[in-house]
Protein backbone atom coordinates (compact mmCIF):
# COMPACT_ATOMS: atom_id res chain seq x y z
CA UNK A 1 0.00 0.00 0.00
CA UNK A 2 1.71 3.21 -1.45
CA UNK A 3 1.40 6.45 1.41
CA UNK A 4 0.23 9.13 0.45
CA UNK A 5 2.76 11.36 1.45
CA UNK A 6 3.34 13.94 -0.97
CA UNK A 7 6.73 16.25 -1.85
CA UNK A 8 8.69 16.28 1.67
CA UNK A 9 12.24 17.83 1.42
CA UNK A 10 14.72 15.53 0.76
CA UNK A 11 18.50 16.06 0.89
CA UNK A 12 21.38 14.69 -0.76
CA UNK A 13 24.94 15.42 -0.17
CA UNK A 14 25.24 18.39 -2.69
CA UNK A 15 21.86 19.15 -3.08
CA UNK A 16 18.05 19.66 -1.57
CA UNK A 17 15.39 18.70 -3.23
CA UNK A 18 12.32 20.75 -2.29
CA UNK A 19 8.38 22.08 -3.51
CA UNK A 20 8.56 25.01 -6.23
CA UNK A 21 7.52 28.79 -4.96
CA UNK A 22 6.66 31.66 -7.09
CA UNK A 23 10.25 32.83 -6.16
CA UNK A 24 11.58 30.27 -8.07
CA UNK A 25 10.31 31.56 -12.30
CA UNK A 26 13.54 33.70 -12.14
CA UNK A 27 15.63 31.05 -11.56
CA UNK A 28 13.97 28.63 -13.66
CA UNK A 29 13.62 30.48 -16.44
CA UNK A 30 17.09 31.76 -16.63
CA UNK A 31 18.99 28.40 -15.65
CA UNK A 32 16.97 25.53 -17.98
CA UNK A 33 13.51 27.00 -18.94
CA UNK A 34 15.14 29.71 -21.98
CA UNK A 35 18.09 26.83 -22.28
CA UNK A 36 17.21 25.41 -25.66
CA UNK A 37 19.86 22.64 -25.34
CA UNK A 38 17.47 21.21 -22.33
CA UNK A 39 14.39 21.39 -24.83
CA UNK A 40 15.85 20.02 -27.24
CA UNK A 41 15.66 16.66 -25.78
CA UNK A 42 12.33 16.55 -23.71
CA UNK A 43 8.77 17.45 -25.21
CA UNK A 44 8.54 20.91 -23.70
CA UNK A 45 9.60 24.05 -25.95
CA UNK A 46 11.85 26.95 -24.62
CA UNK A 47 10.70 29.48 -22.03
CA UNK A 48 10.36 32.70 -24.30
CA UNK A 49 9.71 34.72 -21.69
CA UNK A 50 9.18 34.49 -17.76
CA UNK A 51 5.31 34.57 -18.29
CA UNK A 52 5.43 30.86 -19.82
CA UNK A 53 7.47 29.93 -16.68
CA UNK A 54 5.29 31.65 -14.20
CA UNK A 55 2.52 29.92 -15.32
CA UNK A 56 4.07 26.28 -15.15
CA UNK A 57 5.49 27.06 -11.92
CA UNK A 58 1.77 28.13 -10.90
CA UNK A 59 0.13 25.13 -11.92
CA UNK A 60 2.40 22.98 -10.40
CA UNK A 61 1.93 24.85 -7.05
CA UNK A 62 -1.94 24.08 -7.11
CA UNK A 63 -0.90 20.37 -7.69
CA UNK A 64 0.83 19.69 -4.41
CA UNK A 65 -2.50 19.29 -3.05
CA UNK A 66 -2.63 15.65 -4.74
CA UNK A 67 -0.51 13.80 -2.17
CA UNK A 68 0.43 11.77 -5.72
CA UNK A 69 2.02 14.31 -6.95
CA UNK A 70 5.96 14.17 -6.47
CA UNK A 71 7.95 17.41 -8.04
CA UNK A 72 10.54 19.22 -6.77
CA UNK A 73 13.13 21.79 -7.88
CA UNK A 74 16.58 20.53 -7.49
CA UNK A 75 19.00 23.38 -5.28
CA UNK A 76 22.46 23.00 -5.08
CA UNK A 77 23.28 23.58 -1.01
CA UNK A 78 26.33 25.35 -0.82
CA UNK A 79 25.32 28.55 -3.82
CA UNK A 80 21.07 27.73 -3.33
CA UNK A 81 21.04 28.26 -6.85
CA UNK A 82 18.31 26.11 -8.43
CA UNK A 83 19.48 23.94 -11.50
CA UNK A 84 16.78 22.06 -12.33
CA UNK A 85 14.13 19.81 -11.76
CA UNK A 86 12.74 15.94 -11.03
CA UNK A 87 9.65 14.61 -10.70
CA UNK A 88 7.42 12.08 -11.06
CA UNK A 89 5.47 12.05 -14.57
CA UNK A 90 3.89 8.73 -14.32
CA UNK A 91 1.85 7.47 -11.32
CA UNK A 92 0.52 3.71 -11.61
CA UNK A 93 -1.14 3.35 -8.18
CA UNK A 94 -2.75 -0.33 -8.54
CA UNK A 95 0.33 -1.49 -9.70
CA UNK A 96 2.44 0.54 -7.39
CA UNK A 97 4.90 1.72 -10.14
CA UNK A 98 6.01 5.42 -11.59
CA UNK A 99 8.41 6.82 -14.25
CA UNK A 100 10.89 9.57 -12.90
CA UNK A 101 11.44 12.98 -15.22
CA UNK A 102 13.84 15.70 -14.89
CA UNK A 103 15.59 18.08 -16.68
CA UNK A 104 19.16 20.11 -15.67
CA UNK A 105 20.51 23.43 -17.33
CA UNK A 106 22.53 22.38 -19.68
CA UNK A 107 26.05 24.65 -17.28
CA UNK A 108 25.20 21.85 -14.79
CA UNK A 109 25.79 18.85 -17.08
CA UNK A 110 28.37 16.17 -16.25
CA UNK A 111 28.71 17.16 -12.69
CA UNK A 112 26.89 15.12 -11.22
CA UNK A 113 23.92 16.51 -10.06
CA UNK A 114 21.54 14.37 -11.98
CA UNK A 115 22.33 10.96 -10.76
CA UNK A 116 22.89 12.32 -7.14
CA UNK A 117 19.17 13.64 -7.24
CA UNK A 118 17.74 10.52 -9.10
CA UNK A 119 19.33 8.22 -6.50
CA UNK A 120 17.75 10.04 -3.50
CA UNK A 121 14.23 10.26 -5.18
CA UNK A 122 14.48 6.53 -6.09
CA UNK A 123 15.21 5.99 -2.49
CA UNK A 124 11.97 7.97 -1.08
CA UNK A 125 9.72 6.72 -3.56
CA UNK A 126 10.62 3.08 -2.96
CA UNK A 127 11.75 3.31 1.03
CA UNK A 128 9.29 6.08 2.06
CA UNK A 129 6.04 6.15 -0.64
CA UNK A 130 6.43 2.31 -1.14
CA UNK A 131 6.58 2.01 -4.67
CA UNK A 132 7.64 -1.50 -5.72
CA UNK A 133 9.22 0.18 -9.24
CA UNK A 134 10.48 2.94 -10.41
CA UNK A 135 11.34 3.77 -14.33
CA UNK A 136 12.91 6.63 -16.56
CA UNK A 137 13.06 6.92 -20.21
CA UNK A 138 15.21 8.69 -22.36
CA UNK A 139 15.31 8.65 -26.54
CA UNK A 140 18.18 7.50 -28.30
CA UNK A 141 19.48 11.10 -29.05
CA UNK A 142 20.39 11.52 -25.53
CA UNK A 143 22.73 8.68 -24.46
CA UNK A 144 23.66 11.15 -21.44
CA UNK A 145 20.55 10.50 -19.79
CA UNK A 146 20.82 7.14 -19.97
CA UNK A 147 23.73 7.37 -18.07
CA UNK A 148 22.31 9.20 -15.38
CA UNK A 149 20.24 6.56 -14.69
CA UNK A 150 22.91 3.54 -14.58
CA UNK A 151 24.62 5.42 -12.13
CA UNK A 152 21.56 6.09 -10.27
CA UNK A 153 21.74 2.60 -10.17
CA UNK A 154 19.13 1.45 -12.85
CA UNK A 155 18.89 -1.19 -15.56
CA UNK A 156 18.25 -0.98 -18.67
CA UNK A 157 14.95 -3.09 -19.28
CA UNK A 158 14.28 -2.22 -23.14
CA UNK A 159 14.56 -0.16 -26.13
CA UNK A 160 11.35 0.28 -27.31
CA UNK A 161 12.39 0.84 -31.34
CA UNK A 162 11.02 4.06 -33.18
CA UNK A 163 8.39 5.22 -30.52
CA UNK A 164 9.94 9.11 -30.35
CA UNK A 165 10.69 11.85 -32.54
CA UNK A 166 13.53 14.18 -31.88
CA UNK A 167 11.27 17.68 -32.26
CA UNK A 168 14.50 19.39 -33.70
CA UNK A 169 16.00 17.12 -35.98
CA UNK A 170 12.70 15.26 -36.78
CA UNK A 171 14.52 12.60 -36.73
CA UNK A 172 12.89 8.82 -35.39
CA UNK A 173 14.11 7.77 -31.74
CA UNK A 174 14.13 4.91 -30.04
CA UNK A 175 12.79 5.05 -26.60
CA UNK A 176 15.10 3.30 -24.12
CA UNK A 177 13.38 2.29 -20.76
CA UNK A 178 15.70 1.79 -17.08
CA UNK A 179 14.32 0.83 -13.84
CA UNK A 180 14.92 0.06 -10.37
CA UNK A 181 13.15 -2.02 -7.80
CA UNK A 182 13.88 -2.46 -3.98
CA UNK A 183 16.34 -4.95 -3.72
CA UNK A 184 18.68 -3.08 -6.40
CA UNK A 185 18.76 -0.46 -3.92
Amino acid sequence: MLREIGSKTLESDRLILRKFTLDDVDGMYNNWGKDPEVSKMLYWDVHTNKDITFNIITDWIEKYENPFTFRWVVEVKETKEIIGSIDVVRCKIKDETCEIGYCYGSKYWGLGYGSEALKRVIVFLINEVGFRLVEAHHISDNPASGIVMKKAGMKKDAILRFRAINKYTNKINDLIIYSIIKEEL
